[in-house]
């Protein structure tokens, strides 16, 4: 009778690895990993997350309007790991002065304007909130609505009469200025 317990557990057990691998796999296949970088003399943005799709959902509203991403509620800027954002020299972003390093990008959707969060701590995985104190600078950033939504998050690094950190989603779309 042991040896049936046993190979009952064995079989549960594996059951367990595989479905885990077969669920890991799977949300990063429907939000596959993203990366931008923008080099301007000898800055460079570098910026890693993962790109999640509307898929037909409401992406950003009100609390209990059913969206995805309430306003006023933290966002990871992304779905699977915490998204990052590194830059090689010391920048001002969005006015702030930010160090040079590697930081945890976050926000806060609003109806108008999106606070975006820079916090030291960029060591996680899935859905977990920063440690608060671990925040770096917050800044307010307006909301521009578009006229063509993008289906999956896209999130880019360039220049145009100054460098920026620019996020589109749905139909909403966000450019975050930064200067040496």
């Amino acid at each position: 009778m042991s040896k049936k317990i046993l190979l009952s557990v064995g079989v549960i057990l594996v059951i367990l690895i595989i479905g885990f691998f077969w669920m890991s796999s799977r949300n990063r296949s429907m939000s596959p990993a993203g990366t931008t970088s923008f080099t301007d003399g000898d800055l460079t943005i570098t910026v890693n997350y993962s790109r999640p799709s509307v898929r037909g959902r409401v992406i950003f509203g009100p609390e209990g309007s059913g969206a995805l991403l309430p306003y006023g509620k933290y966002w990871r800027l992304g779905a699977n790991e915490p998204t990052s954002i590194e830059f090689s020299q010391d920048v001002t972003f969005a006015g702030k002065p930010v160090p040079k390093g590697k930081y945890r990008m976050y926000a806060f959707p609003g109806e108008k304007e999106f606070a975006i969060v820079l916090n030291s701590e960029i060591s996680a995985w899935g859905y977990a909130e920063p440690d608060y104190s671990k925040d770096v600078v917050k800044v307010s950033v307006p909301v521009v609505t578009t006229d063509s939504p993008t289906e999956q998050l896209t999130i880019e690094a360039g220049k145009s009469d100054e460098l920026f950190v620019l996020i589109k989603w749905d139909n909403i779309s966000i450019s975050i200025p930064v200067t040496r």
